[in-house]
């Protein structure tokens, strides 16, 4: 089993001031961090300060993307349901991706039981994401297809009622939602 790190063994308040000095140096300057580690009395390498600093960063990477694309989603998709929540569902299934790439980090330096307890997790909310999305697929196209058949409609309407090929254009294009 490999070994646990060193950083993570560290108390809360001393982890909380290297998130904090890690975030403000640009996640650098690592020399000067185990220098400042070890005036607090902990010796903890360079190198292992550098491994978690990658990690933090990578996660502060993920929840910064996430929260971008949360507020592209409600400030530049239109006010479809069908678009918003297509666009959620690919928000999440990013996220579950990410989350099976972070398993290869629990298989470095945890135990096995972790690790197999955060597959089980993944696995059993991937299936609910995947019945979600199948579900919107199905909605988007019986909507699709009833919109079709109402154009359908407009058409045979327009040729028993003489309108002009124009109007009867103009309703198919509102009834199909390209206006």
């Amino acid at each position: 089993m490999p070994k646990r790190s060193t950083v993570k063994a560290l108390p809360q308040s001393i982890r909380d001031w290297l998130d904090s000095a890690l975030v403000e140096n640009n996640f650098s300057g690592y020399r000067e961090l185990e220098d400042e580690l070890k005036k607090r009395g902990y010796d903890i390498s360079k190198s292992a300060v550098h491994r978690y600093g990658q990690k933090l960063e990578q996660r502060l990477a993920s929840i910064k993307a996430s929260a971008e694309a949360a507020k592209v989603i409600s400030e530049n998709i239109s006010n479809e349901k069908g678009v918003q929540s297509d666009a959620i569902l690919e928000m999440i299934q990013s996220e579950v991706f990410q989350a099976l790439m972070s398993l290869e980090e629990i298989k470095e330096e945890d135990d096995p039981m972790k690790r197999l307890a955060a597959l089980s997790f993944v696995g059993k909310n991937i299936s609910p994401l995947i019945g979600a999305s199948i579900n919107l697929k199905k909605y988007q196209a019986e909507i699709k297809a009833r919109a079709e058949a109402a154009a359908k409609e407009v058409d045979k309407v327009v040729k028993k009622n003489g309108l002009t090929e124009e109007t009867a254009e103009q309703i198919r294009k509102q009834i199909l939602g390209i206006v």
